[in-house]
């Protein structure tokens, strides 16, 4: 029993704010609590270290230059806003509904309806990303090239869906071992890195070292404004940092375990994304590296040792898989929550024998099916054209967590909740300049142009999506909400219509 919850109340349940009854979210019922401690600080440096840092920063390097490891730095900045809100809330009430579960507490269904969608958007479009990275990193090798794009894509995915629907251990076992792999090799690149660096050994002709940015143009060599257009595609590159947040629901002491997986988020943004950024950058200029290849790969493929471009590709690889293998899970969990209280398909709300919330894993591969479409159709521009509407769901993610925490913020003014001890430092202004930055964010995307405008530009069409489904489904989350035995009123139900 979770040591916050009164010995006669739910013991999934929040301990009674002042004044009401704990909120109780039916989504959370029927996990299994086999995620431990290690598990959830695997799950947490996985989340921070994906196919946006092996993949994407090359492309970015290319386009923005050195500046790129700035971009990081800010964006990891915010990022740790973000988990450590989430981190704040979920010390309040560990759910697996996570964000989902708070949105319906502190904006009653409408909010929780826009923000599970939001998720889906955001790791549906990922799923396709990260089975568009898989494909790619599969071409290195010569046995797969004559292999088309969309077939490798299909693999992909059928291999990390069929892993993912046996059990929540499996999933932990599965990432716990990505994330070893991950920061195994990003640990001996930055390690080989520092000693091209310090020794001035040549990398594919060039000599490392603060020469190979000041002779290439400085760190701002095609100016300031295409460091800032990156930044949304930086953002996709921090997706998965609230992974961890999904994944309190399911391990059995989440006040022991989160505090520590959060606070470390911050030192590895610094370590392995900006270190690593800064190292690439020093090692090769940022024309040699290019959007269709890991910069990783690029550097040890310029070493000319032999097999290490290949070692390489095989871990970038696997990061693409863990990624994929972490929304699968995540969506499960929270089409769950959402189907439980009327707000998604009824059959995403089944469990199978191992406890895993199949139907919603499986909604979220046949996203990923679609994706296998398009790099059959588009397989250049692909991994572009996702990334762009996966940072848009990322964005409303980001933002529903942060709306979240200022109204739990406001509700702790007047005694209606208690905040733990742990809690998202400078409140209320943290989540107003986070907010702030994630309109910033989109601005820029719209401002660049080419796909990022065109994705912005349906952001009326996805609202609009979203009030229609919301008419759609409206009748029988009210009914859900009326048989529940805690239902109160709430903005968003039929109780309470506002």
């Amino acid at each position: 029993m979770n040591d916050r919850t009164p010995a006669a109340g739910p013991p999934a349940a929040a301990p009674p704010a002042a004044g009401g009854s704990p909120h109780v979210d039916a989504g959370d019922a029927g996990y299994s609590k086999d995620l431990t401690s290690r598990h959830i600080n695997m799950i947490a440096i996985g989340g921070a270290i994906g196919t946006g840092l092996f993949l994407g920063a090359g492309g970015r390097l290319a386009g923005a230059g050195p500046s790129l490891a700035l971009a990081y730095a800010v964006c990891g900045v915010f990022a740790f806003f973000v988990v450590r809100a989430l981190g704040e809330l979920v010390l309040y009430r560990p759910s697996s509904g996570a964000f989902v579960s708070y949105a319906r507490e502190f904006m009653g269904e409408k909010g929780a309806f826009a923000a599970g969608w939001l998720y889906f958007l955001n790791w549906s479009t990922t799923a396709v990303a990260d089975i568009t990275a898989a494909a790619t990193y599969a071409h290195f090798w010569g046995m797969f090239s004559d292999v088309p794009q969309w077939t490798l894509a299909l693999i992909a995915l059928t291999v990390v869906l069929a892993a993912n629907l046996i059990s929540v251990k499996y999933f932990g076992e599965m990432e716990f071992w990505f994330a070893i792999v991950k920061v195994a090799a990003l640990v001996a690149f930055m390690l080989i890195g520092i000693f091209l660096v310090v020794t001035q050994h040549p990398v594919d002709g060039h000599t490392p070292g603060f020469a190979t940015v000041s002779g290439n143009g400085g760190l701002f060599p095609v100016g300031m404004l295409p460091m800032l257009l990156v930044i949304q595609g930086v953002v996709f590159a921090y997706a998965s940092v609230e992974l961890c947040g999904v994944a309190a629901g399911e391990t059995r002491e989440p006040e022991k375990v989160m505090p520590r997986a959060i606070n470390s988020i911050m030192w590895r943004v610094g370590l392995f994304y900006v270190g690593s950024v800064v190292l690439l950058a020093l090692l090769l200029p940022y024309t040699s590296y290019s959007d269709d290849r890991s910069p990783f790969v690029t550097v040890m493929d310029g070493l000319g040792v032999p097999g290490a471009a290949g070692v390489m590709n095989l871990v970038v690889l696997t990061a693409a898989l863990s990624s994929l293998n972490s929304g699968l899970y995540s969506t499960g969990r929270i089409l769950r929550s959402m189907a439980l209280a009327g707000s998604a398909p009824a059959f995403t709300g089944r469990m199978n024998k191992g406890r895993v919330p199949y139907g919603g894993i499986l909604l979220t591969a046949g996203f990923g099916v679609l994706g296998v479409g398009l790099n059959y159709v588009m397989p250049g521009e692909a991994f572009e054209i996702v990334l762009n509407f996966a940072s848009i769901g990322i964005l409303g993610t980001w933002g529903m967590i942060m709306l979240c925490s200022l109204l739990f913020w406001h509700r702790s003014l007047d005694g209606r909740v208690a905040r733990p001890s742990y809690r998202l430092p400078w409140a209320p202004y943290t989540q107003i300049v986070t907010l702030f930055f994630l309109l910033c964010v989109a601005f820029l995307m719209w401002w660049g142009g080419g796909v990022g405008r065109t994705t912005v530009s349906l952001l009326p069409l996805i609202a609009a999506a979203l009030v229609a489904g919301w008419f759609v489904v409206r009748a029988r989350v009210g009914e859900l909400a009326r048989e529940r035995p805690d239902a109160r009123p709430g903005p968003g139900t039929r109780k309470d219509p506002r």
